[in-house]
């Protein structure tokens, strides 16, 4: 791999400064979790409604290609916060993820209004060192990498794969007071390897059963929607239980968005209980429009391919 890239009456004032607090307070951003920083972001309009807008991928960026300047042509023309689920440049045992001169010529002009989720490649550079020098407190703690913010009345959950999910453990048990102190009618989960998946190592469908006690703990809490990456495909599912059975009214509906431009993965046979829509071999970016009480997706694909997937849902 390349290791550059291509390179003056008192009421009306009073009146004023009210409005400034009220508007503020209705549309601000609160950050929750160690190191967490306020995100201020500027509300999108879709159709005839009003909404905070969402938008990113995972498995993004590399020095040797030109699939993350694609995707991120699409974001530059989209505003509102900008997540990524993992895998945000490419690493390897023997060169660590290179943020300065992979990632940010192209995601990188969207840094301050990014929050970010660790995946795998990260951990290649010894103690995710480049990634936490990079995104610095967007990231979260040091060796925790998880936290949460809210946009508008959704509150979004950030969470690391890398380390133990299992119940009781550190991680587990911070979700649990994390969802208890935040009871949002609207609640977003990302992390980077999914629960379900039509594809894996071998091609085939899976359920990484180790990320488990995440949907437990979400959807006890009624969270609405879960982002994942770490397979480079675009997968929708319809809404679950952890176990795998089908909850149209209380399930949680999982995006596989594995298309920021590192590469693709095959299907190659099956395809998991409750997917909707799968595509392989098409970049490109989840945008979600938060509503109120319900949300719009769209897939945008990078310009030159066809395959798009929209749709909209309610929160629970």
């Amino acid at each position: 791999m390349s290791s550059s890239r291509r390179s003056t009456s008192v009421v009306p004032a009073l009146l004023t400064m009210v409005a400034i607090v009220l508007l503020w307070t209705c549309t601000g951003d609160r950050s929750v979790g160690p190191d967490s920083q306020p995100l201020r972001l500027a509300a999108a309009t879709t159709g005839t409604s009003s909404g905070q807008v969402l938008v990113g991928a995972g498995d993004i960026a590399r020095c040797d290609r030109t699939n993350d300047e694609a995707t991120a042509a699409i974001i530059d023309t989209i505003p509102g916060a900008v997540f990524t689920a993992g895998d945000n440049t490419l690493g390897t045992s023997s060169a660590p993820p290179d943020f300065n001169n992979c990632y940010n010529p192209s995601w990188g002009q969207f840094k301050a209004r990014t929050r970010p989720a660790v995946g795998h490649m990260e951990g290649w550079s010894p103690g995710y060192a480049t990634y936490v020098q990079y995104f610095g407190a967007a990231a979260g703690a040091a060796g925790q990498f998880y936290y949460s913010y809210d946009l508008a009345n959704w509150h979004v959950v950030v969470l690391n794969t890398n380390i133990s999910m299992a119940v009781g453990s550190t991680q587990e048990q911070w979700l649990k007071a994390d969802l208890a102190a935040h009871p949002s009618q609207c609640t977003i989960g990302i992390w980077h390897l999914p629960l379900f998946s039509s594809t894996s190592g071998n091609g085939l469908p899976i359920v990484n059963t180790s990320v488990k006690p995440l949907w437990d703990d979400l959807y006890a809490a009624g969270a609405t929607i879960v982002i994942n990456a770490h397979y480079e495909v675009y997968e929708r599912f319809a809404p679950q239980r952890s176990n795998g059975t089908a909850d149209p009214q209380l399930g949680i509906r999982q995006f596989t968005v594995g298309t920021g431009g590192i590469g693709t993965n095959a299907f190659n046979g099956g395809t998991a209980a409750n997917s909707e829509v799968h595509n392989t071999g098409t970049p490109g970016v989840l945008k979600l429009t938060l509503g109120a009480t319900g949300y719009t997706w769209q897939f945008i694909h990078i310009a030159g391919l066809t395959f798009s997937d929209s749709g909209a849902g309610s929160c629970h």
